[in-house]
């Protein structure tokens, strides 16, 4: 198939921002903001998507001991590519740097994490492979960051700019009678997540193809005669586990980072916790075990709102305890039966501070059941708000912008969370439309078998046999807990003879991002920095035939805080297996 022409860029990493431009709390500027450039949206991509998912802070240990933001000069080659069957596309890109190893013909295949937009893995990568000349190529899964106000003739094209797109990156179905906003992960219509792997495969044949226009001296470029690397984070580590299952010898490796995985019956999907946590977390965490603990206590008071889930479950019979303290007991003793750990709690208090438990399971139930943007489950919607509060046209500065700045699911960017079943009267708006979505999981009408059989097109098979595969998880991951993912995988591939290695990375949990708050850094270590040594032992492995490091207890430290800050990350803080 061919591909369009790469276009050169003099920094393949950060558009020239490097790590203070990319260090600054102000995004790259953007002369004409109702019609940004192409290189505007470039960089200001890049720039959300490196802050989104690295510690950059001074002291993160990023440039420091692990990773590197030296420009890299090569050519850029974007794409849409479609699974068979699929009604949308997604967003595949390749970078071939000037500087590619013909003597190693290395490809990395990378994964955007969460729902982010193909740019989504350039931290993780982009920044290992191509100072090392291998080219990489991304794909956005199915998602990413082409949010459509429904109603609009308007579509992003390739490059990002919004418009009337001949090829567009996302053509949402919908009425638009209504102000609603639509992104491809949830209202594709597709359920992306069923065909995670072959997304990655097919972005594989495109930095193949990539290579082959760009070195026709050093071409044909192919599965046989390239090493081909697979790697994400999040969503992205699950897209690679579900590459790891197909057959074929067309993966030479893979690395998977706290990986959204579902695969064993002892494990559990993401949308059946997150909608667990979603209603008992903010009880549970009025539990004194968290007293003192970074964002469970905002302001140091319990929350109006968290005493109020306690008592309406109470009231509902769904707690015991006359009083907040034993309520709050029993949601923490629920929690931690169902196979929660303290730490996996702990960090929870993130993604319940940030509302993500709710943000998430809404967009997943609509993904999985395949609903458009003004047909979502549970009468939620996404729209921009008046100064009212209420839904309204997003201006055309705002819709301009959205590709670049957006982390694939909002809110964010001016889009909130419209949740038509909130309860007003009661000081716990949200729990209606909460356990809405959780009887989608626990019920067994029509609507909750279609969300069923969604998530069941998500499982991940076995690993190939023989396939060198090395999976990382944080040990206090609060939004993907790995005794529900990666620590379920990797024991059901080994109950089948397959030999997966396992770094379980103490005091680690998800979002190395927030780690530039002093709060969070005193308390977890990142996991990039055994990212990028799992990556270099599977290089070594499949270039030099070493022998990967063994499956590891990492006992990881952090970094210390005293009166003067936090002290920096060392080598010591991030022990490697």
């Amino acid at each position: 198939m061919s591909i369009p022409a790469g276009i050169h860029h003099a920094d393949l990493l950060s558009a020239g921002l490097g790590l203070e431009g990319l260090r600054s709390m102000t995004p790259p500027a953007i002369a004409n903001p109702a019609a940004p450039t192409a290189e505007e949206l470039r960089r200001r991509a890049l720039w959300t998507n490196w802050r989104g998912i690295a510690d950059l802070s001074p002291g993160g240990g990023f440039t420091e001991i692990y990773g590197s933001l030296a420009a890299v000069a090569g050519r850029e080659f974007q794409a849409l590519r479609r699974i068979p069957g699929a009604s949308q596309p997604h967003r595949v890109m390749a970078q071939v740097p000037d500087g590619f190893d013909a003597r190693a013909r290395c490809l990395v295949v990378a994964v955007s994490s969460g729902s982010r937009g193909v740019y989504g893995a350039i931290a993780l990568a982009g920044a290992w492979g191509l100072p090392r000349g291998c080219a990489v190529a991304y794909t956005d899964k199915g998602a990413g960051s082409d949010w459509i106000e429904l109603g609009s003739s308007e579509r992003h094209a390739i490059d990002g700019r919004l418009g009337a797109a001949a090829q567009p990156a996302f053509d949402p179905a919908g009425s638009g009678t209504q102000p609603r906003v639509a992104f491809k992960h949830a209202h594709s219509q597709d359920n992306p997540e069923a065909d995670w792997g072959q997304h990655l495969q097919q972005a594989a044949q495109f930095g193949l193809d990539a290579l082959n226009e760009a070195l026709p001296e050093q071409a044909p470029f192919t599965f046989d005669n390239t090493r081909v690397i697979a790697t994400g984070l999040s969503n992205g580590g699950a897209a690679v586990l579900r590459a790891a299952g197909m057959q074929g010898d067309w993966l030479d490796g893979a690395v998977a980072i706290a990986a959204n995985t579902f695969s064993a019956e002892d494990g559990r999907p993401a949308f059946d916790y997150a909608t667990e946590a979603a209603i008992l977390m903010p009880c549970a965490l009025l539990h004194p075990r968290f007293d003192g603990v970074a964002l469970a206590r905002p302001g140091g008071n319990k929350s109006p709102a968290a005493i109020a889930r306690c008592a309406r479950l109470h009231a509902q019979g769904l707690l015991a305890g006359a009083s907040v303290e034993a309520q709050a007991e029993d949601a923490y003793a629920r929690m931690r039966a169902s196979g929660w750990s303290d730490g996996a709690l702990e960090a929870g208090t993130i993604s319940t501070g940030f509302d993500l438990w709710r943000a998430i399971a809404a967009a997943y139930a609509s993904a999985y059941m395949r609903t458009t943007a003004d047909a979502m489950p549970c009468g939620y919607a996404f729209a921009a708000l008046n100064d009212k509060g209420q839904p309204t046209r997003a201006s055309l500065e705002m819709r301009a912008s959205w590709w670049a700045d957006s982390s694939g699911i909002p809110p964010g960017t001016g889009v909130s969370l419209i949740d038509s079943m909130a309860d007003g009267e009661s000081g716990d708006p949200a729990l209606p439309a909460l356990q809405c979505l959780r009887a989608l999981w626990t019920g067994d009408d029509a609507k909750a078998q279609s969300l069923h059989a969604g998530v069941e097109a998500t499982r991940a098979a076995v690993p190939r046999d023989g396939l060198p595969l090395i999976v990382i998880h944080g040990a206090d991951d609060g939004l993907i807990p790995d005794a529900f993912s990666s620590a379920a995988y990797v024991q059901r591939a080994r109950a089948h003879g397959r030999d997966p290695r396992y770094w379980r990375i103490a005091n680690a949990q998800h979002f190395d991002a927030f780690l530039g708050l002093p709060m969070l850094a005193s308390r977890y270590v990142p996991l990039m920095p055994y990212a990028y040594r799992a990556l270099d032992a599977m290089w070594a492995h499949l270039q030099d035939d070493t022998p990967l490091p063994a499956s590891a207890e990492v006992d990881a430290t952090p970094r210390k805080a005293d009166a003067s800050g936090i002290a920096p990350l060392r080598p010591d803080n991030v022990p490697m297996p």
